[in-house]
């Protein structure tokens, strides 16, 4: 018996990524019982530490980390302000459309830092929000993301709503955010004039 459950959690594992799916679980259950955030625009921090499955061959934290990290972050921040639950009863779905970070100074193995998570803006289609990894040792922000939310069956002004049972005037977008989108634009119809998509839909 005890093979077989060796053999089960060896196959999971080698067929899964399995501690990404208890860690949204930890997240979810943590979320859950902390206190709800009112506001949706309001800033949210979660705590993290570099771990040795975080490191890269430099001893540093892997790129690729800092992506998942914001991946359970924007998850807590969903979790606490409601609209998670939101988008699920109004049968959205909310998934990344285009991120980009920027790294400024390396976190190094078990360095405490935390990730700053708020909703900077949205339009009809997505929610835009900005991730910065702060070093909790002197306050440095060593990477900070932007991040395109799409929301799929919904919109995100609908969600916003049914949270906060009112209209909620979008704030103005910050400078940064408005070269983002532009690039964002400009990629898109470069990719779709050169796959041709432009010419079928005409």
């Amino acid at each position: 018996m005890m093979l077989l459950v060796l053999g089960v959690l060896l196959l999971l594992f080698c067929s899964l990524d399995v501690w990404y799916f208890l860690r949204g679980a930890q997240v979810f259950v943590q979320a859950w019982f902390q206190p709800r955030i009112w506001d949706i625009l309001a800033e949210q921090s979660v705590d993290g530490m570099v771990l040795p499955h975080d490191l890269d061959y430099m001893g540093h934290m892997n790129n690729s980390r800092y992506l998942r990290e914001c991946d359970f972050a924007r998850f807590h921040h969903y979790m606490r302000n409601g609209l998670f639950l939101a988008s699920r009863k109004l049968g959205a779905k909310m998934v990344v459309g285009a991120s980009t970070i920027r790294y400024r100074r390396s976190l190094a193995f078990r360095e405490a830092f935390e990730i700053r998570t708020k909703i900077v803006g949205w339009d009809e289609k997505a929610f835009y929000l900005e991730q910065r990894f702060v070093s909790k040792k002197d306050g440095f922000v060593s990477a900070v993301m932007l991040c395109r939310q799409n929301v799929v069956h919904s919109s995100p002004e609908r969600i916003i709503e049914f949270v906060c049972k009112r209209k909620i005037e979008c704030p103005e977008f910050p400078e940064d955010l408005k070269h983002w989108m532009s690039f964002i634009s400009a990629s898109s119809q470069a990719l779709r004039a050169e796959s041709g998509l432009e010419q079928k839909n005409k």
